[in-house]
C-alpha cells in the first residue's frame, strides 16, 4: 500500500473518498509477566505486567472505533510463573497456560511465535497454543524433510469490518505475517534438530508478501520477532527489521526481541529512522519494550477511492505503564486480568517461597560487571560440583574442570531495580531463579587453553577501551553488550586489560586481530598451558550458539538434561548452609594514571560499596542508577 496524496488522486478521478482511522495495538516479550509482581524480590511492582498494560489497551480501544490487538511473541517463558506453569501443564495437558487465560480475556486477534517459545520443546509449545483463542502465525519455520511445508500458518488475512468518518461500514482484509530468528536452531538445538528448519526472514518475506497481496490483503502488517540493527544485510541475520522495512508491500512493522522501545531516543540517527514520525524507511513501526511495560500503537489513516485501500498518513507511539522520572504509575492494574490468573499467581508464590538452604551473608550482583562477584561464583561452584561428579569414571575424568557463568541481572535496559539482591538467611526457589533466570540446560565443552582465551577475549568486549591519559569522564561498560554474554570462567586466574581495544565485537566477530585484553592467565598457580585440554561447564545456549565456545560445533562432551538452575538448587540443598564469597580469580588490570572511569549500578549498592576502597560513589543519575568511579589510585 503506497503512501501518497490521496486527496489529489481523488480529485483527479472525481471519486468520493472514504476515510478510515485504524489503530494497531501490540505487546511483545511479555515473558509471563501477567500479574504486576516481581517474583524475584517477592513484592508487587507498578513498573510492568500485562495487568497494567491491559488498562492501557482499554483506554486505547476507547479512543478509536477501528482497532486490532496483536502480540509479537516470547509469551510462555521468562519468570517463575512460567516455570510453575510448566509443572502444571505437564501434569495436566488440558490446562490453559496463564498467559492465554489473560490474553484470551483481552481479545487478542493474532500472535507471532518468539524464540523463547521453544525453550521447553515443540510438544509443550503446541500444548500451550491449544489454549489460545486466537491464531498464531510464522512464515519462516518449516517441517524438517519437507522444506516447502510450513510448520505454522505462515500468514493470516483477518476480515475487519471498519467504520469510516461518515459512519459507513467497510470490509478491510488485514494481512498479518510473522518471523523468528533462524538462530533458534542453535539456541534450542536439542529440542528442534531434525524436527524443523528455519529460513532467512528477509528471503521469506520477499516470497510471501506478494502472495498475501495476490490473496487480497488490503493492509499488510509484518511481525518479526527480531530487533533493529544498523548493519548491512546478511543471510540469516538475527535482527533484520531495518532491511525488512525495505521489502515492498509491507505497510506496518511491529517488532520486538531486543527489549527496546521504538520510537525512542536510542534510535536517533539510525539509518532510515524518523523517530518523530515513528517510521523506518517511511514504514510506520513500533517496538513496545518488554514484560508489558509499554503498549505499542500505530495509527493509520486509510483511504479508499474505489480501487484499493491506501495509507494516507501514520503515527506510531509507545505508551508506558510507569513514569521512571516522576516515579509513579500511569495506570492501575486491571483487576479482571489479575482475577484470571489468580490461581497461578498464588501457586507461583507458594512455589518460589519453598526453602532450599541458608546463606550466612547477603548476595548481590551490584558489582558483577567490574569485579569478581559472589553471585556468579555461587553458580560456578555449583556447576563444577555437578560436573566433577558426572565425570567420575569417564574417559574425561583426568581433565581439569572449569566453569563459565555470567551475571544476568545488571540493570541496563531493564532499569536500576534489575539486580540480584538476596539477604542473609533462607535461600528459597525465588533466590535460585534470581541467580539464574533462564531455563538453560547444563553442557560441557572440551577446549584448549588457547581457545579458552579467545572465549574470554569475546567476553571482555563488555568493556569500552579506556584511555589512561584522558581527562574527561569515560564510561567503562558498553551498554550494547548484554551482560549475559559476559562469561566469567572460574578455575583459572586472569586479568582484563581494558586499556587495549576489544578483540571481538558483541556478536563474536573478529574485530582487531592484533588486540589482546586477557593477560596473566594461570592454572594451579602456574602459567596456563595453552595446548592442554580443559573441560568448561556452560549452558546449551552458549554451547550451540557460539563458534568461540564450540569451535567446529563438535566440542560438547556432556549435554545434561538438567537445567543449570536445577544444578544450583541441588548444590544449595547439598551444602545446606553457605557463605558465598568471590575468590578473586579475575580482575581488571590496574591502569596507570587517574582517569575518571565510571559505571552505573543499583541505588542499593551504596552500603555494599563501603567494603571496596577503589569504588567512589558519585551520586544518582536521573534514571535512578547509582554512579561510581573506579579509582586504582586507592588500594586494591
Amino acid at each position: 500500500m503506497d503512501i501518497l496524496d490521496i486527496n489529489e488522486k481523488a480529485d483527479q478521478d472525481n471519486v468520493s473518498l472514504v476515510r478510515v482511522k485504524f489503530r494497531i495495538m501490540v505487546t511483545t516479550d511479555l515473558h509471563v509477566s501477567l500479574w504486576n509482581y516481581d517474583y524475584y524480590t517477592d513484592q508487587e511492582t507498578l513498573h510492568y505486567g500485562l495487568a497494567q498494560t491491559a488498562s492501557l489497551i482499554q483506554i486505547a480501544r476507547a479512543e478509536v472505533p477501528n482497532h486490532l490487538l496483536l502480540d509479537n511473541g516470547d509469551v510462555i517463558q521468562g519468570n517463575p510463573m512460567g516455570d510453575y506453569a510448566v509443572q502444571r501443564i505437564q501434569q495436566d495437558p488440558s490446562a490453559v497456560h496463564p498467559a492465554y487465560k489473560a490474553m484470551n480475556l483481552l481479545g487478542y486477534e493474532a500472535g507471532n511465535i518468539g524464540n523463547h517459545e521453544f525453550n521447553y520443546g515443540l510438544q509443550y509449545l503446541q500444548t500451550c497454543l491449544r489454549g489460545a483463542q486466537f491464531p498464531y502465525v510464522n512464515a519462516n519455520i518449516y517441517i524438517a524433510g519437507e522444506q516447502e511445508r510450513n510448520y505454522f500458518t505462515p500468514y493470516l488475512l483477518l476480515d475487519k469490518t471498519v467504520e469510516d468518518e461518515a459512519g459507513g461500514k467497510h470490509l478491510l482484509k488485514v494481512g498479518v505475517i510473522g518471523f523468528v530468528p533462524t538462530q533458534i536452531m542453535q539456541w534450542d538445538k536439542a529440542w528442534l534438530e531434525g524436527k524443523i528448519i528455519v529460513k532467512d526472514m528477509l528471503e521469506t518475506a520477499r516470497r510471501f508478501i506478494p502472495q498475501m497481496k495476490a490473496a487480497g490483503a488490503d493492509l499488510i502488517i509484518a511481525m518479526p520477532h527480531a530487533g533493529f540493527e544498523d548493519i548491512p544485510e546478511t543471510l540469516d541475520m538475527e535482527n533484520a527489521v531495518l532491511h525488512l522495512s525495505r521489502v515492498e508491500g509491507i505497510d506496518a512493522i511491529v517488532f520486538g526481541h531486543a527489549h527496546k522501545v521504538f520510537p525512542g531516543p536510542s534510535f536517533m540517527g539510525k539509518t532510515g529512522v524518523d523517530v518523530k514520525r515513528g517510521t523506518i524507511h517511511d514504514i510506520p513501526a513500533v517496538e513496545p519494550g518488554f514484560w508489558g511495560d509499554h503498549l505499542g500503537i500505530i495509527d493509520l489513516e486509510l483511504t479508499f477511492s474505489g480501487e484499493k485501500w491506501q495509507v494516507a498518513a501514520s503515527a506510531a507511539e509507545v505508551r508506558p505503564v510507569y513514569d521512571p522520572i516522576r516515579k509513579e504509575a500511569l495506570v492501575q492494574p486491571d483487576t479482571a486480568i489479575q482475577l484470571a490468573v489468580a490461581e497461578e499467581h498464588a501457586g507461583t508464590l507458594e512455589y518460589i517461597r519453598a526453602p532450599v538452604g541458608q546463606t550466612t551473608v547477603a548476595v548481590n550482583s551490584f558489582f558483577a560487571q567490574v569485579m569478581d562477584d559472589a553471585s556468579v561464583q555461587l553458580v560456578n561452584d555449583a556447576q563444577m560440583w555437578y560436573v566433577k561428579q558426572q565425570m567420575q569414571g569417564s574417559e574425561h575424568e583426568g581433565l581439569p574442570v572449569l566453569s563459565a557463568a555470567a551475571p544476568f541481572k545488571t540493570g541496563g535496559r531493564y532499569g536500576p531495580s534489575y539486580y540480584t539482591h538476596i539477604p542473609a538467611g533462607t535461600l528459597a526457589i525465588k533466590h535460585i531463579a534470581d541467580l539464574y533466570n533462564f531455563p538453560n540446560t547444563l553442557h560441557v565443552v572440551r577446549l584448549s587453553g588457547t581457545e579458552i582465551r579467545e572465549w574470554l577475549e569475546w567476553s571482555a568486549g563488555q568493556f569500552r577501551q579506556i584511555d589512561p591519559s584522558a581527562e574527561q569522564e569515560q564510561e567503562l561498560i558498553n551498554s550494547d553488550f548484554p551482560s549475559f554474554n559476559f562469561d566469567i570462567i572460574d578455575g583459572i586466574r586472569y586479568q582484563i586489560d581494558v586499556t587495549q581495544p576489544a578483540r571481538y565485537d558483541a556478536d563474536g566477530g573478529l574485530k582487531d586481530p592484533d588486540a589482546h585484553r586477557i593477560i596473566q592467565m594461570s592454572f594451579d598457580d602456574e602459567p596456563m598451558d595453552m595446548q592442554r585440554n580443559y573441560l568448561v561447564v556452560t549452558n546449551n545456549y552458549r554451547a550451540f550458539s557460539s563458534a568461540l565456545v564450540n569451535p567446529g560445533g563438535e566440542r560438547i562432551i556432556l549435554a545434561s538434561p538438567d537445567e543449570n538452575r536445577h544444578v544450583l538448587t541441588e548444590y544449595v540443598r547439598h551444602m545446606k548452609t553457605l557463605t558465598p564469597k568471590a575468590d578473586g580469580h579475575w580482575s581488571l588490570a590496574p591502569w596507570s594514571g587517574r582517569p575518571h572511569v565510571t559505571f552505573l549500578t543499583s541505588p542499593q549498592a551504596t552500603d555494599a560499596a563501603n567494603a571496596y576502597s577503589e569504588l567512589l560513589y558519585e551520586g544518582l543519575t536521573v534514571e535512578g542508577y547509582a554512579k561510581f568511579a573506579l579509582d586504582f589510585g586507592c588500594s586494591r
